[in-house]
């Protein structure tokens, strides 16, 4: 079927409303769910006309010609596609193609996405590699220009910087929709001039700004970030921060991840203090190809936010409308209604959401639970897929934590691991020292975190340590998606493995490997800029399903603590994270010591 600009197809979605030329596919006898009105209205057709919505009411029989394919709704709801308002294709594991190909049967239709894990690795010609491949999927998939890049400047290293004049050129491509998010909040508050720059070139161009403001501080600093301009934030865990960013007229994102599950506790803003639904949005933020494959995408959420006891249309209204009306598309998508793109759901239930018919700009794209369209692929270049240097062969040695001159013990501060979450704490530890080296502890369960340094080959070894994974005997757990810098994350109780488990991925070029007593016991290959792969979702969800197994083997029972395990170098969400310079607290957002000194609280 054809689609065209509003522009381009208006005169013959009028003449279709008006019955004097044939629509292109009528849906006849549905259930209506208008999220203009909230209202469900039964026994009514829709007409779509060039991939758009011509008319919506009670018959469309003056709308239809000799061609015209009939669906038979069969009473039927019929739903807006459904829109995820912030995410990171990346965390899928998979490339914008296969990321499509793996949520369009789950009926989403509309995706807002922020590339910032290829920034940091490939910069401005990755983000537009992703952009490109995007705008050839038979879905909607809007770009947000990445806003930071070190995410954290000085408190970690990436292979690409972004700078304002990257912003102000990405504004002017076809696919871009807005600033992505705001990262660098100190920043904001702080007045640099670079993160103001990048806000204002976003403004000028007429679009959203996004936002990301990672600490519990609802004082003078939150405010001075509102002040800033960034439009939402997503960012809030308990219900006191949705309501500070929806009084501060920000769009309130609440997400549900595959590790985030931030929407129980901040959806009370709306279903018991009764604050007005439209200012808050549903999204993903990091869903692994797992998760999409086994569990759904933004129908998991929807079907997720109702059981946490909203009503199901307001619920619907945060995943379709809110999110084009805050990215100025309401007359674009995000509802049933004339002009619209065709985005359509059937569903035979509002609460359970069974994804049984989804159309996308006029056309099946997927039907029970089975795509029935293709996704283009992009031709990836070669320097995309070698993007991992490591600069030599990393040995146990490598590995080694130093203990101070003479000491027998040593207070080490830990990295906290929060289930469900993506902020840590800042713990310590009392750890002994043999040989001159500090070891974890199983019986504390805290265990060794390394970040190797991957861009630019120099062979550096960032170590530290880290606790609530429960990892016992010998392994290690290696991953190149590593957010925000995405160096090399690893995690283990045996030097030997970390090293064993390093160097694989340097020799494939990226990924997550898991080892256990010397031998690999589970591998997901992420050529892509050490990011993503281009093999089919179920593929790489298979994979990544053994790699949690093999997790699990190895004494984890976190829920999907891969997520966690990626964001352990993420300096920008408090309270302590690692990176190729250091350890960073990000209280205060500096580097600090791996031992406490004798006599520090």
């Amino acid at each position: 079927m054809i689609y065209k600009s509003w522009a381009e197809s208006a005169a013959k979605l009028v003449a279709v409303a008006a019955g004097r030329e044939p629509a292109d596919l009528v849906i006849r006898r549905g259930t209506w769910v208008n999220v203009h009105t909230r209202e469900v209205l039964e026994n009514h057709d829709i007409a779509i006309a060039e991939g758009r919505f011509a008319y919506c009411g009670p018959d469309a029989s003056h709308c239809i010609g000799p061609n015209t394919k009939i669906i038979e709704a069969n009473g039927r709801y019929m739903i807006p596609g459904l829109c995820d308002g912030h995410m990171h294709i990346e965390s899928g594991m998979l490339t914008p193609a296969e990321f499509a190909r793996a949520v369009i049967p789950h009926g989403t239709t509309s995706l807002f996405t922020d590339p910032h894990e290829i920034a940091n690795v490939l910069g401005l010609r990755g983000v537009k590699l992703m952009h490109d491949e995007a705008l050839m999927q038979p879905v909607n998939i809007f770009t947000q220009m990445p806003s930071c890049a070190p995410s954290a400047p000085g408190l970690e290293t990436t292979g690409y910087e972004i700078s304002a004049a990257d912003v102000a050129e990405a504004m002017t491509w076809p696919g871009i929709i807005g600033l992505g998010e705001m990262m660098n909040f100190p920043g904001v508050i702080n007045g640099d001039p670079q993160m103001l720059a990048e806000i204002a070139a976003t403004q000028n161009a007429g679009k959203t700004v996004g936002g990301h403001y990672a600490s519990p501080d609802l004082g003078p600093a939150f405010h001075a970030y509102a002040a800033g301009g960034p439009a939402d934030d997503h960012e809030g865990t308990c219900e006191a921060d949705a309501i500070a960013r929806v009084r501060q007229g920000m769009r309130h994102m609440m997400r549900l991840g595959s590790a985030w599950y931030d929407v129980e506790t901040q959806i009370t803003a709306v279903t018991e203090k009764g604050l007005d639904p439209r200012n808050f949005i549903l999204c993903t933020d990091d869903s692994h190809s797992g998760t999409l494959v086994n569990d759904g995408h933004m129908n998991r959420v929807l079907r997720h936010a109702i059981d946490c006891g909203c009503d199901p249309v307001i619920a619907l209204q945060m995943a379709t409308i809110n999110t084009a009306t805050h990215f100025g598309l309401e007359r674009e998508l995000g509802s049933i209604a004339p002009g619209r793109r065709a985005d359509v759901i059937l569903t035979s239930d509002l609460r359970s959401l069974p994804i049984e018919q989804v159309i996308a700009r006029g056309q099946t794209v997927a039907k029970d639970g089975v795509i029935t369209v293709d996704c283009p692929h992009l031709d990836w270049p070669a320097e995309a897929k070698a993007t991992v240097h490591l600069g030599k062969v990393l040995q146990d040695t490598d590995f080694e934590i130093t203990a101070p001159e003479g000491a027998n013990t040593v207070t080490a501060k830990v990295i906290g691991v929060v289930e469900n979450q993506a902020p840590t704490k800042a713990l310590t530890a009392e750890l002994s020292v043999t040989d001159g080296r500090v070891d974890g502890d199983e019986a504390q369960d805290v265990c060794q975190i390394a970040l190797v340094e991957r861009h630019r080959g120099t062979g550096g070894v960032t170590n530290g340590f880290v606790s609530g994974f429960g990892y016992q005997g010998n392994m290690a757990i290696a991953s190149t998606v590593a957010h925000d810098s995405h160096h090399m994350i690893v995690v283990g109780t045996s030097r030997a493995d970390m090293a064993l488990a390093a160097n694989r991925l340097g020799d494939v070029g990226g990924g997550i490997t898991v080892f256990k007593d010397g031998k690999e016991l589970a591998l997901v290959e992420l050529p892509v800029a050490g990011l993503m792969s281009d093999s089919p979702a179920a593929e790489v969800a298979a994979k990544a399903d053994a790699m949690v197994a093999a997790m699990a083997h190895c004494g984890c029972t976190l829920n999907n603590a891969y997520m966690q395990h990626s964001l352990l170098a993420l300096v920008v969400i408090p309270e302590l994270r690692i990176s190729d310079l250091g350890l960073v607290d990000v209280r205060s957002f500096e580097l600090t010591p791996l031992f406490e000194q004798k006599g520090q609280q």
